[in-house]
């Protein structure tokens, strides 16, 4: 079993390629398909993610903390996983019959573009990244993710070159899903036997990955429903500016979730072994963790959206920095819940907590899309998410305060927020002053970064601060 340490720098590594790859083929993408094309991309995109979401059900967060709780008994562990692939395998003929039937007798406009989605679903059905991610496994799929995003980054450079070429990039994004989820498969025999088991081994899973399944919903639809309301109540060039502005947001999140992907599994097992006096520990670090890290990439992106948005995908999506700007303040939001949502309550099984919130999080965000998109478009679908996001955090941290301080941990950190709002003030200013051109860019990011590192560092020697003393790191191993 891989220590935390080497998880997590697996998976800032491949965060790291996240970061860099979008750098280079979202400005390509842009200018070479226009604003249209990628609103339709990312509209059928949406549509055929729902069909894969029921597909998969709760399975990923299911399949991860059963795996980790039983992964020191190779009989055990082999029956579990056989027993939840087998449900996976049947919600997801289903999904793919009924989207073929979605495609045949609904769909009128853009008819190929969504059958090339079907690759898409389908790819879900030889999802088994909750097998490795459970075994802590980072390596293998830390691997697969690298081969397959730069083998569809060169495709996107050989084969798309204007906005007739859609119905390529579809397929080499589909392609590329479907691919990566079915080299995971030459490991299997490495860690599992395929085993019969019962029709009851099979069904006792329903009900947990049913319960499950409802956050992962509610949660789709503040994250995936904009686009779909954007495209039916909006235009698709509105839907492609919002699709590029999360992605900008998206990028440096990586960094983030990287953690709850490691630290899930860890949880898990550390719970299921009795030891969950750590937890706190664990979940100190990483609240106080997050927040730095998002107070760069929040603070950051505002302070650059103005430059960033028409310099990185053309003068066309010039609109976008006003969304960025908007989306940029869910990052914290998101952070904290991460952390709460993997480090605490899906390994405790607070399921009740998890779907509280992620209920009332897609509720208000259908509510204020509904009043804001019809009048301000993207920008309005982008006000729903903050809400949305909000209302998840806020549940969260009031129904747990009692065993986690939550809010003790970020007061804490209040130097840290307010050496962000003056870096983004500083960067905001060297916008308006100089040229719209990247050169301006590189010198926002450069004073910020300088400026918010000097404020942290000081803030850390004066505090003297745990999150300085690298030995506190040195304690997250594998026990």
């Amino acid at each position: 079993m891989e220590s935390v340490k080497k998880n997590l720098a697996y998976n800032i590594v491949y965060q790291i390629l996240v970061v860099i790859l979008p750098l280079i083929t979202a400005p390509y993408i842009s200018r070479c398909l226009g604003a249209t094309a990628v609103g339709i991309y990312s509209y059928t995109n949406s549509v055929a993610y729902y069909f894969l979401l029921f597909a998969m059900l709760g399975i990923s967060n299911h399949g991860n903390r059963c795996v980790a709780a039983v992964r020191d008994n190779k009989k055990k562990l082999s029956k579990t996983f056989t027993s939840i692939f087998l449900l996976q395998l049947t919600t997801f003929l289903i999904a793919i019959f009924l989207y073929i039937v979605y495609c045949v007798c609904i769909v009128r406009d853009n008819k190929l573009i969504a059958f090339l989605q079907l690759l898409y679903v389908a790819s879900g059905l030889f999802d088994i990244s909750w097998l490795f991610f459970g075994l802590e496994q980072f390596k293998i799929t830390v691997t697969r993710n690298i081969l397959i995003k730069l083998f569809t980054v060169i495709c996107m450079f050989i084969f798309v070159h204007n906005p007739n070429d859609l119905w390529k990039y579809t397929l080499i994004m589909s392609a590329g899903t479907f691919l990566s989820q079915l080299y995971l498969w030459r490991y299997v025999k490495k860690y599992i036997r395929i085993c019969k088991v019962k029709l009851g081994d099979v069904l006792e899973n329903f009900k947990p990955v049913l319960i499950l399944f409802v956050p992962v919903l509610a949660y789709s639809i503040y994250r995936v429903m904009d686009k779909i309301m954007l495209g039916n109540m909006s235009t698709y060039e509105q839907v492609g500016f919002y699709n590029n502005a999360e992605k900008i947001v998206n990028i440096p999140m990586g960094v983030i979730t990287a953690l709850g992907t490691v630290m899930l599994p860890r949880m898990s097992n550390i719970i299921a072994r009795g030891e969950s006096s750590k937890t706190v520990q664990y979940i100190r670090l990483s609240i106080k963790l997050v927040t730095l890290i998002s107070s760069a990439i929040a603070f950051g992106l505002m302070g650059v959206s103005n430059v960033l948005a028409p310099v990185f995908f053309g003068k066309d999506f010039a609109a976008c920095s006003s969304i960025i700007a908007l989306l940029s303040i869910t990052v914290f939001f998101i952070s904290w819940a991460n952390v709460i949502r993997t480090q605490y309550l899906v390994p405790k099984h607070y399921d009740k907590i998890y779907l509280t919130s992620t209920i009332t999080g897609a509720v208000v965000n259908l509510l204020i899309n509904s009043l804001m998109i019809p009048h301000f478009g993207a920008n309005g679908a982008a006000i729903g998410t903050i809400f949305a996001e909000f209302s998840v955090m806020f549940i969260q941290m009031v129904l747990v305060r009692k065993q986690l301080p939550i809010f003790k941990y970020i007061f804490t950190y209040i130097p840290v927020l307010i050496s962000g709002v003056i870096m983004m003030i500083v960067v905001n200013c060297i916008g308006f002053a100089l040229e719209l051109n990247i050169i301006t860019l590189v010198i926002q990011i450069a004073v910020g970064a300088i400026f918010f590192s000097i404020a942290v560092m000081a803030f850390f020697i004066i505090s003297k601060d745990e999150l300085i003393r690298y030995n506190k790191f040195r304690k997250l191993k594998s026990s």
